[in-house]
């Protein structure tokens, strides 16, 4: 066992006087700030818990202890990756009096470097190499990401025109080096990029650096998670060629290396990208000697713990994100302000005794900070959406323009798992042009394009969210269906009045009539009236209305006796009753475990309880029925006029419900008999 490993153990093991006696181990564990890739943790939780800069050194010293080297390099690289992190350590008034002393703490490689030639007493030639080694560590995997030119390894070169070291050893040692550095990270990703490093390893060793990258090469290679996610580089990079100078930005980035880039900037667009690259490079030309840029304030600004697990703030995102598109391309490289909101700005910041380097964040105001705090806290409670919107008002976004934001991904995989019930709705699509609103997960255009080919689904959503998964989705799965951010209310804008033979609202004119506001007022069915007129005038003659979606139960004047199973059922009902956002909810308590209510409400409050607790804070926000079958075909007769020809109209009972609550719920009638569930939801089919 390396020795250096040894002592790992025995500081492990409760000896902390093993790590006073080792500077870098004890610079390692005395580490009171956690400085890490996120790219790297599942939880930002596990921070305070771990120490992940020792976990990762031990795991880079365990592949060198497995690798069959002479022991001269086994030796020299063992001191290289027990020093290769020692930026990311020491208690905050160490770091203080480093940065003091000109050492770059946020260039991780050059500030450990600086820290170990800084322990040596007289350094000769073996420690020239090892200093090199470390100033060096880790820059071919950033290289191999985009976020690093190539010229950046001359110093290892110099090794070799020093006479230091012989091209073979510069090449025996690199190679294991990124075996352990890469490998540390993933096995997998060390097997992915083998290759590349041995190609770059030897560009190294021959000192032939003079083509670097093309500037659409390595931006692709820092789109590298974005394009595994779906998304399309080659179509955004020709379409937004023509908005910058690819000389200047190439100049520009041929000369800097990137820090923390990916990891900050990954979850935004490429066009958004480019305009940060800009916001920075126009900023250089009042800063002199700018070599390192460093995206780790805007990476740390950009995630939170969500139920345990590391998410992007959509919030902050979707903030930036408006920031962002209101700056054109003329202003950011004429070097105008940005005359927007005032409670959020980019920054981009130098610190004292590190002229080479430059930090850039999006800076919110005291105010945002708390509002988007608030959001974060009340996501599990009835208070969300009062929050969003506020957040909304704040920034001056759009009230109907929402997004479930965490819980997003969550809805868009339940959509997934409804294709069965959809599928049935295939037999009455007609024409060639077919519009899903609020397509959620993309099935029913999946379906579209599989059983009947000869037509072309485009998906309409007002959640950017989903607009930009199923961006993603269509480009990973090839997929040749449309989707487009549009507003089911006005159609036109979208698509061509009179070229569309079916608009299919699939469960979405309920969250329509829930969410979106209609002359101020939202549960309001003229939003459904709207809803209905904008898609039976974007019809072609002959063309359908498909809808699907919840129902009431008639007569209205019904009400059921509710036996509860589970004891929390009668807590569940008084929450419920006080939180649901579309009407008063009524209910009678005629024991512990016994209710009399309405039909309707009934059937209201047990949609929701089947759902559970996480889908609470947002089921609550939606009404599922909003008409009885009679009432449904007399609001199309009075809504669209006598063009308007029902030619299905039935109502079921949607499979699961009957399953979900056995368990729960007895269903009585008056006189305690035990009765089935009523029809919840509606197929109904309009031709023009």
């Amino acid at each position: 066992m390396l020795k250096s490993l040894a002592f790992i153990n025995h500081y492990r093991q409760g000896d902390t006087q093993v790590a006073a006696e080792h500077p870098w181990l004890q610079i390692i564990v005395s580490a009171e700030e956690r400085i890490v890739n996120f790219e790297r943790i599942q939880s930002i939780q596990e921070l305070a818990l771990a120490n992940p800069v020792l976990d990762y050194v031990e795991r880079t010293l365990m592949i060198l202890d497995r690798l069959a080297l002479s022991f001269w390099k086994k030796e020299l690289l063992e001191e290289v990756l027990m020093w290769s992190e020692a930026a990311k350590g020491g208690t905050s008034r160490e770091r203080m009096i480093w940065q003091e002393q000109g050492i770059n703490l946020f260039v991780h490689n050059r500030g450990s470097s600086q820290l170990y030639w800084k322990s040596q007493s007289s350094p000769g030639d073996k420690e020239e190499v090892i200093h090199t080694l470390i100033e060096t560590h880790g820059l071919i995997g950033q290289t191999i990401r985009g976020e690093v030119p190539l010229h950046e390894h001359s110093p290892l070169t110099e090794l070799v025109t020093s006479g230091k070291l012989t091209e073979d050893e510069l090449r025996g040692l690199l190679v294991p080096l990124n075996q352990c550095i890469i490998g540390a990270v993933s096995q997998t990703l060390w097997h992915s990029v083998e290759a590349e490093v041995g190609n770059i390893v030897e560009q190294i060793v021959s000192g032939s650096f003079a083509v670097e990258f093309p500037l659409k090469e390595r931006l692709a290679r820092l789109r590298d998670l974005a394009i595994k996610k779906g998304e399309n580089f080659d179509a955004e990079f020709e379409k937004l060629a023509p908005q910058f100078s690819i000389e200047a930005l190439a100049a520009f980035l041929e000369r800097k290396t990137l820090w923390f880039v990916e990891s900050a900037l990954q979850d935004f667009s490429f066009e958004q990208l480019l305009k940060v690259f800009l916001l920075v490079m126009q900023q250089e030309q009042h800063t002199a000697a700018i070599r390192h840029i460093s995206f780790e304030p805007l990476m740390s600004l950009m995630y939170y713990d969500y139920k345990g697990v590391k998410k992007v703030n959509v919030y902050k995102k979707r903030m930036i994100e408006k920031y962002l598109s209101e700056l054109t391309w003329t202003d950011i490289q004429e070097g105008c302000e940005h005359s927007g909101n005032a409670h959020l700005t980019h920054l981009i910041a130098i610190k004292p005794k590190l002229p080479d380097t430059i930090f850039f964040t999006f800076d919110f105001s005291a105010a945002a900070e708390k509002l988007i705090a608030f959001c974060v806290e009340a996501e599990k409670s009835p208070l969300y959406e009062k929050a969003v919107l506020l957040l909304f008002d704040l920034f001056e976004l759009r009230r109907d323009a929402y997004d479930r934001f965490h819980n997003e991904e969550a809805y868009l995989a339940t959509m997934n798992q409804t294709a069965d019930y959809k599928k049935r709705m295939l037999d009455y699509v007609v024409g060639e042009r077919v519009v899903d609103i609020g397509p959620g997960g993309g099935v029913m255009l999946d379906l579209i394009e599989q059983h009947l080919p000869d037509k072309h689904p485009i998906g309409i959503d007002i959640s950017l969210n989903v607009i930009e998964a199923l961006q993603r989705k269509k480009q990973l799965e090839g997929h040749k269906w449309e989707v487009r951010k549009g507003d089911a209310l006005n159609l036109r804008e979208y698509v061509e009045p009179g070229s569309i033979g079916t608009v299919i609202f699939s469960s979405i004119l309920h969250e329509l009539y829930s969410y979106i506001p209609f002359n101020g007022k939202k549960f309001n069915h003229e939003t459904v009236a709207a809803a209905l007129r904008s898609a039976f005038d974007v019809l072609s003659p002959g063309g359908r209305i498909v809808i699907r979606d919840g129902i009431m139960t008639e007569p209205r004047d019904q009400t059921r006796r509710i036996r509860f199973l589970k004891p929390d059922t009668m807590g569940w009902l008084e929450r419920y009753a006080k939180d649901f956002a579309g009407r008063a909810i009524k209910y009678e308590v005629l024991s512990v475990d016994e209710v009399r209510m309405p039909v309707n409400d009934a059937m209201e409050f047990l949609y929701t309880y089947t759902w559970g607790e996480e889908a609470y804070v947002h089921e609550i926000q939606e009404q599922f029925g909003y008409f009885t079958p009679s009432e449904y075909i007399a609001f199309i007769h009075e809504t669209l006029g006598p063009e308007a020809k029902i030619i299905e109209n039935r109502h079921f009972l949607q499979e699961g419900y009957t399953e979900a609550l056995g368990d729960r719920v007895r269903i009585m009638n008056e006189e305690g008999l035990m009765v089935p569930l009523p029809d919840s939801t509606c197929l109904i089919v309009i031709e023009k």
